[in-house]
């Protein structure tokens, strides 16, 4: 089982434990699904569309939403400014775990993700997604309390 995060407010926290997230998001064809990314050991870099995310309203407070997915789950995964490839949530993993600077990948997901997929959901430090100085080092370590979810 593939494990992936999912950022979303707050707010969504009750509806979501009690649906599943739904399918807002609108991929690259119009269809509607859920972006997420896989979960890596640099807790930074899990998170990096934290600070994307927050740019729009700084004072909303977000949550991490870790998804387990099947393996064969068909999913796309590429670069938000790229055309994605369509493959299966594992080869996603696989993909993004290989890549130098993963900063900037997504993964879509077609479809809503049921309240059974939810491994876990909790809260999100504000400066989560943020590197320090604007550098890029995947060796971070995770961030202290927080256990390796790999």
């Amino acid at each position: 089982m593939a494990l992936f995060v999912h950022l979303t407010p707050a707010a969504n926290t009750v509806r979501l434990r009690r649906a599943g997230v739904r399918a807002a998001g609108r991929g690259r064809g119009g269809e509607r699904g859920v972006y997420c990314f896989p979960v890596l050991p640099c807790y930074t870099t899990t998170h990096q569309w934290l600070r994307e995310l927050a740019r729009d309203d700084d004072h909303r407070r977000f949550v991490a939403v870790h998804i387990r997915l099947d393996d064969a789950q068909p999913v796309t995964v590429g670069h938000h400014a790229d055309l994605p490839l369509r493959v299966t949530a594992r080869e996603a993993v696989r993909i993004v775990r290989s890549l130098d600077d993963p900063r900037g990948w997504e993964v879509f997901v077609p479809r809503t993700v049921t309240v059974r997929e939810i491994h876990r959901v909790r809260g999100v430090a504000p400066d989560a997604g943020r590197h320090p100085r604007g550098a890029f080092d995947c060796s971070c370590a995770v961030r202290a309390g927080e256990p390796a979810l790999l």
